[in-house]
Formats: structure tokens, C-alpha cells, sequence
């Protein structure tokens, strides 16, 4: 019967529905544990564990990816790997900031930098980065990747955004995650929020420019997130899930670990003004931490010119127990429908 067929088809559409949140709950579990490989929109991608230089095994394994998730296939592997005159890549230069310069322009000339390090499309991620190792553990690995100069992924240009801002006691830093919807897969994301002299902004790498870098210019944190959905409503993109994460210490020592997921909010079920309401929430929050003195401690003294990474001192403060993740919830919001063009399959990564 025609009710039937229709019926069958929906019962089989539910259970891919519920196939593909059940598997984006456990790479969003996998992703905090940072114990094992991840998925980005269905396609899965490694993680270098044995560091550097890279073993053999993991250094054939990225070959192998690479060979299946480029469109040219083996070919472009054989390519490179077989030709004896490739061009020498050079390597970025760690921007040497005075304290004079004010602060949007330095930020300016960090994303400079992390951009010039170029995006990872290799599939396999270089550096290691367990998000519950402390934070002077973070600033050393950071400290790495300016040695090694590599192309890195989101994550890790958080952890370097925090590193080359360590030495900017007036700028908040907190993490800003998102989790977005295409094409039946997820798709997760990550940017360094900060937040100078009362306006927001970003920094962070991705494979689309509108994704990474905001000048620190928008009034409120809402404006910001509100930015960064249309940008990937730009892209086809439906935003899921925002996750917020409280002010980072300045102080490289620090053996606190960074709080990655303060607020998580759920787009849908808050709707439009919720949501925005719970963003300008969690911007109190932080201010209130940071005035009552809970917050990231400021450097007791200036800093060095450069940006290394000093070995831990016996000073380091002890860590204390973070606030308990917030879920939060409202009414579900039926979103209008959009058609969407015929992409033949194509998967917009970000």
C-alpha cells in the first residue's frame, strides 16, 4: 500500500536520523577525551600520537589517507612523494610584538602568522592535544609547533593563539566551539574568542576565510556567534550546538586545565532570543570571574620581549575545581525550511 511505503520510508529515515546522532554524541565524546581518531562530516581523520619527527607507520598511514580522500586519488601522492625538485616552503617567523603596539594590531599580526602556517589538509593532525593536560603542558606543545612550523588544524591554532597572547594581561581568551549540521553529517569547529576593551572577536584557522579571524570589533558576544552563523549559513551550514568556555590564565605555568565547555547551548530548543539571551549570559559570567578575582591571574611582572614558553617554576598556583558544565534547554523552535541547491553529494567542510 502507498500509506505503507511512505511509512516505511519515514521509520527508515528516523533511524538515520538517530544512527547519526548517536554517532556525532560519540565523536563529541571521543573529541573531549582526545583518546582517539576523529570525524570530520563522515570523513575520519588521525592524529599523530608518536611526535616528532613522524614514525613510519603514521607517516604511510597519512599517505594512505591521502590517497583516498584526494580527488586525483594515488596519483597525487606518487606525485609528490616521487619527485626530486619540490619547492622549498618557507617557514613563518614568530611575530616579534612590542608592548607599544596596541592590541587589535598585534592580534592582526598573530593571525598572520597562523594563517602563514596554512591549514592541514593532509588529514592527519601533527600535534597531539589532550584537552584535559594542564595548561603549562599546552604552552610547551604551542611552543613546539612555532620549532616545526607545520600546517595545523583548528584546535591547534587555538592552543597557539594562546601561547602568542600570553603576554597580553588586558585581553580575555576563552574557546568557542561549534557543532553544525550538512548534508547528513556533523561538523565541528573552534576558534579563540577574545575580548579586548569591552568588544569581541577571534582568532583561529580554517579552510574558509570567514570562519577564522574576527577583528575584535562586535559589541557583545552575540554578535560575534550571530556572525559566525551566518557565515556558515553562508556555507549551507546549520549551526547545532555552541559551546563556551571560560577566560584562560595568562600565566604559562599554571597547571590549571582550560575549561572548555562552560555553557553549552543548544540552538534549536533555546530559539533566537534565548539563545541570545544565554550568550549574553555566559559574557556576565566571565566578567564576574574575572572581577571577583577567580579568573585568569595577570602576570606579576612584565614579560620578555619574546614569547617562549618558560619551564615550570615552583610558583605555579594549584588547580581548583572548575564549575560544573551548564546544559541548557528551551522550547524548540520549528526553523523555516530553505531550499537547498543540488550539491551532487558534495560535502562543504569547514
Amino acid at each position: 500500500m502507498p500509506g505503507g511505503r511512505t511509512g516505511g520510508r519515514g521509520a527508515a529515515a528516523t533511524k538515520r536520523l538517530e544512527a547519526s546522532e548517536e554517532a556525532s554524541q560519540r565523536e563529541e565524546e571521543q573529541e573531549d577525551d582526545g583518546d582517539e581518531d576523529l570525524r570530520d562530516g563522515g570523513v575520519p581523520f588521525f592524529v599523530n600520537r608518536g611526535g616528532l619527527p613522524i614514525d613510519e607507520p603514521t607517516w604511510e598511514r597519512m599517505w594512505r589517507h591521502v590517497a583516498k580522500i584526494h580527488p586525483e586519488g594515488e596519483t597525487v601522492a606518487q606525485r609528490i612523494r616521487g619527485a626530486t625538485d619540490l619547492p622549498k616552503i618557507p617557514i613563518p617567523s614568530v611575530p616579534a610584538l612590542q608592548p607599544s603596539t596596541p592590541i587589535p594590531e598585534r592580534l592582526e599580526a598573530i593571525q598572520r602568522y597562523i594563517k602563514e602556517l596554512q591549514y592541514n589538509h593532509t588529514g592527519t593532525q601533527f600535534f597531539e592535544i589532550k584537552k584535559s593536560r594542564p595548561l603549562t603542558g599546552l604552552m610547551d606543545l604551542a611552543k613546539e609547533m612555532t620549532k616545526e612550523a607545520l600546517p595545523i588544524k583548528c584546535l591547534e591554532a587555538v592552543i597557539l593563539g594562546i601561547y602568542l597572547t600570553n603576554n597580553m594581561p588586558t585581553l580575555e581568551r576563552f574557546p568557542i566551539s561549534f557543532k553544525t549540521h550538512f548534508s547528513g553529517n556533523y561538523f565541528r569547529h573552534i576558534v579563540l574568542g577574545v575580548n579586548f576593551g569591552g568588544r569581541y572577536g577571534a582568532l583561529g584557522i580554517s579552510r574558509r576565510e570567514e570562519l577564522m579571524y574576527k577583528a575584535p570589533i562586535f559589541r557583545t558576544l552575540s554578535e560575534l556567534i550571530f556572525n559566525y552563523e551566518e557565515a556558515y549559513h553562508r556555507c549551507w551550514h546549520v549551526l547545532k550546538k555552541v559551546k563556551l568556555g571560560h577566560c584562560v590564565s595568562h600565566d604559562p605555568h599554571s597547571v590549571e586545565q582550560i575549561e572548555w565547555k562552560h555553557s553549552i547551548l543548544d540552538v534549536e530548543k533555546l530559539g533566537r532570543e534565548d539563545f541570545r539571551k544565554e550568550l549574553e549570559r555566559h559574557a556576565r559570567d566571565m566578567r564576574l570571574k574575572i572581577g571577583k578575582g577567580t579568573g585568569p591571574p595577570s602576570p606579576t611582572k612584565d614579560r620578555k620581549k619574546d614569547v617562549s614558553s618558560p619551564q615550570r617554576g615552583q610558583s605555579s598556583p594549584h588547580r581548583h575545581n572548575s564549575r560544573g558544565e551548564r546544559r541548557l534547554s528551551g522550547e524548540k523552535k520549528s526553523a523555516e525550511s530553505k531550499a537547498m541547491p543540488d550539491l551532487n553529494g558534495y560535502q562543504i567542510r569547514v
